[in-house]
This record gives structure tokens, sequence and C-alpha cells, in this order.
């Protein structure tokens, strides 16, 4: 990457020109920008995916195909994310109708039960119930992100049970979404059963999951049996219920991974859960999981978690605009995402970002406009022998600009202007600060610091986290400042 070297002389960094063949801009934008260095926040531990559900098909492409999928998300010189969410399937009956989207169908591990009667006798404890030859299109992935990362974080989660403890008998959800559709007393079967995934899976592959979430947006009426994906609603007192026999179950298989909870939709909605657990299951919980579908109360749950001394993920978004039909090229849903995601890490300062999935569906099919959710999209139907293009889309440079500056071990500073966020180096020398520039008009930075040198980087239409020629935040643009201190000591 250039360095530009410019030296921060005064308490001002000029940030100069549009990028050229731009019309003038009929004003300029001056903003402030002033990091409270003397007030880091928690340690970020990284960037990274959920792997359902274009692991479950991509993991069966060609190598070469999936390794290059692997480097764009894993690689050092791709996003360079460190965390994965590894998905333990539900799984439907057998000779069902495929009724799920494309990777939604994740295999469960247990032997295929004859029936409904017989699935009750289903029993964990039976070697000749389970089935670890399964999943292994998604399990691939994992040895993918050990080959690529240092030190990875893996965490399991979970969006249904087995079809057969279920009361609809489909992973999707009840007849109606607002009813729970775990069978009364399934708890313990179903927190055996996660946690012996758990425990075979971290000795096949060699590796550790930190964390496993046994519930997933469990307080919504979204599942029903209608839906195209698994997913189960859970009242908080179910919720709680499921939380501490997972915790029990974990214990009992001697593993070290620790529950993550509740894994809700949106902060208010996770308010609502928590106040309902008994402190009997709060104890339980070693992370705290909120999704940011909706950004209502997001620093109550910030607060919450760290007055409970419990670490706080921003586990799952994705946020393509609505009405913006697919396009691989246009801005409006990137400058969407990355907004948003600046401001997850402003309102939340959680302890890692994790998208949804990163790789979706092409979805502009039979006349429909389709969307921009993910950032790489690709034919998830196409046969596994075919051709396999990747469209990366600005959504991908945008996560760059986040993702290969802010690295794990940083920590989040507080940054006065609302469009910025940014995040110290451990040995206080570096300073990242991301700008997301959603207007029509260039936007002249001024930063704070003294004594530091600076390099810039970009994404807008043109650019795709590149060295910026000049340090200007342009019209439609996310940009980088990378601020190395001249030196002197550092402040930490």
């Amino acid at each position: 990457m250039k360095r530009l070297g410019q030296l921060l002389a005064c308490a001002a960094l000029a940030l100069s020109a549009a990028p050229s063949g731009a019309a003038p801009p009929e004003a300029e934008v001056r903003i402030a920008i002033h990091p409270a260095l003397d007030r880091p926040g928690p340690v970020f531990e990284g960037w990274g995916t959920a792997l359902a559900w274009f692991a479950e098909v991509t993991g069966g492409w060609p190598d070469p195909d999936r390794q290059r999928l692997a480097d764009l998300l894993y690689g050092s010189d791709g996003l360079g994310w460190t965390i994965a969410r590894y998905n333990i399937g539900g799984g439907n009956p057998a000779g069902i109708t495929p009724y799920l989207r494309p990777g939604a169908a994740v295999p469960g591990f247990w032997h295929q039960p004859a029936d409904a009667a017989g699935s009750k006798r289903w029993d964990p404890a039976d070697p000749a119930m389970w089935d670890w030859s399964a999943d292994g299109n998604q399990r691939w992935w994992l040895d993918a992100v050990t080959a690529r990362v240092r030190a990875p974080i893996f965490e399991c989660f979970s969006n249904s049970p087995p079809w057969f403890m279920t009361e609809s008998s489909r992973v999707s959800g009840a007849e109606l979404g607002s009813e729970d559709n775990l069978r009364a007393g399934e708890e313990p079967r179903f927190a055996a059963y996660l946690a012996r995934v758990v425990s075979e899976l971290q000795r096949r592959h060699h590796l550790a999951f930190r964390t496993l979430s046994p519930v997933n947006e469990p307080n919504t009426d979204n599942w029903f049996a209608a839906n195209r994906q698994e997913g189960s609603h859970w009242s908080p007192a179910r919720q709680a219920t499921m939380i501490e026999a997972t915790a029990r179950a974990l214990r009992e298989n001697g593993l070290r991974t620790t529950v993550s909870a509740p894994d809700e939709t949106n902060s208010h909605i996770l308010l609502r859960d928590w106040v309902a657990y008994p402190a009997t299951t709060r104890r339980q919980i070693g992370q705290i999981n909120v999704h940011s579908y909706a950004t209502v109360h997001q620093t109550a749950v910030r607060d919450l978690a760290r007055a409970a001394h419990i670490r706080l993920w921003m586990s799952e978004n994705d946020t393509p605009l609505d009405q913006d039909a697919e396009d691989f090229a246009g801005m409006a849903s990137a400058l969407a995402f990355g907004e948003h995601v600046m401001l997850d890490l402003k309102r939340l300062e959680p302890a890692a970002w994790v998208l949804w999935q990163a790789v979706e569906d092409l979805s502009a099919r039979e006349g429909s406009k389709g969307s921009n959710w993910g950032l790489i999209k690709a034919d998830l139907r196409a046969s596994a022998d075919a051709p396999h293009p990747l469209h990366v889309t600005p959504k991908y440079w945008v996560m760059a600009q986040f993702s290969r500056f802010i690295r794990p071990g940083y920590r989040l500073v507080p940054v006065d202007d609302l469009d910025t966020a940014g995040a110290l180096s451990p040995d206080g020398r570096t300073l990242i600060l991301v700008h997301v520039n959603g207007g029509l008009n260039p936007r002249r930075l001024s930063i704070s610091p003294r004594g530091w040198s600076a390099s810039a980087y970009l994404t807008d239409a043109i650019h795709h986290a590149e060295p910026a020629p000049a340090t200007v935040a342009p019209p439609r643009s996310v940009i980088t400042l990378v601020l190395r201190k001249i030196g002197g000591s550092a402040r930490r």
C-alpha cells in the first residue's frame, strides 16, 4: 500500500480535491474530528461472517473456486477476517419436498429416525444415533479458516432444533410465528445434541469453539413452518430454560465452550428478553450476542454488558437498502452498509462485528429486481461442477475499509464526529479513522492529534479500498485514515 507520508504539523489535516472528472462542488463541508485517545474502549476481537448458508453450497465447489472465495474473505490480501460462526443444522425429515432456500437445508448430525414415533427414541448417548459424515461442505470452511488465520475465533450457533424435537416437524418454525416450536421438555435432549456436535467437531477439525449460541432471534414472530430457512420462536422463559440446559450439557461433555445468548434480532428486544431471565440464567451466559437489524437502545445493551462484565458481540447484520435493485457496481447499499457498521461501532462498542452471510445468491431472477444482500454475489443454484463467477460488490470494498485496518487487539476510541469511527492499536502508535460520506459534497476533515503521519485509503464508485492520491472524503465515499505516531512515546 502506498504511504502518503503527510506530516501533521498542526492541528488540522488538510483533505483536498475531489476525484478527477467530478463536477465542482457547490460548497465544501468542513468536519472537525476529535478522537479521545485517553479513553479507549474495549479490545476489539475482529470481523467475520456466519457460514450459513453460503458455506453449505460453496464448500462443495471445485477446489480452485472455493479456495479463491476463502482467500477473498479470510486471506491476508482479502478482508482479513478472523471470526467464523458455524451453523449446527437442525435438519428436516428425509423425503420431504425441498422448500428451503439455496444452502439453507443444513444437514443434522443424527441418523434419520424412521418416523415421528421412532424419533422419540433418538438417544444422544447411543453412538448409533449419530452421523458424523454430515455437513461436509460447511465443515470444509472450518479447515479453510484455520489454514488462513493465525488465531481464529469460532462460534457455533443453532437456528432450529432437529425436526423430530419440534411441534411442527419442520425446522422452519411452528405453524404460527408466535408459538415456540421446541416440544415441551426437549431442552435437555436438544442441549445434548448441540454440545455433542461441538465436542465432535472440535476433535475432528482440531479447533476450539469458544462459544455456543443455542437460540437465534428467538423472541420475534418471524419463524413459522412455511419459511424458507431454519428458525424457531422461543419465549423468554423457554430461552432461559434452554440457556441453562446448554450450559449444563457443555459442562457434562467436559467442554470449555461457554454459552452466548440470546442472539436477538435487535437491542430493544434483547432488553425485553434479559429482564425476564432469572439471575441463575444470566450467570450462565459468557457472551452477549445481539443483532443490529434495528438501532434503538443500542447504548442500553452496551451498558448492560458492561455492568454485567460480559463480552458483547454484534453477531449478525447486513444492510442492503430497501427497494435498491441488485447492482454489482452501485454505491447506494454500500454506503448504507458502511454507515451501519460505523454506527454499530460507535453505539454498541462491541468486541466483534460479524456479518450475516458474506455470499448471497443472485437475486434478480425471472423478472425480479433482486436485492443487495451479501458482499459477494454468486449463483448458489448452479451445479457444483459448473463455472462459479464471483461478483464482488462495492459492499465488499466498504467492508475492507474497516476490516483491513481495525485489527484484532485494537481498542475502539470515542470520536465526536457522527460519521467517523476510530480505533487505536495496542501500542498506541497507530490510529485508524473510518469516515463515511454518504452526501453529495466533498468533506475537508480536520484531525485533532499532532505529531502523526497519515495515509488514506478510499472506496467510491471508482476506487476499491485503494491508496488515495488526495486525502479528501469525496462525495458518496468511505475513506480510512491511518495515522502513525512520529517519534516519542504514544498515549495508551
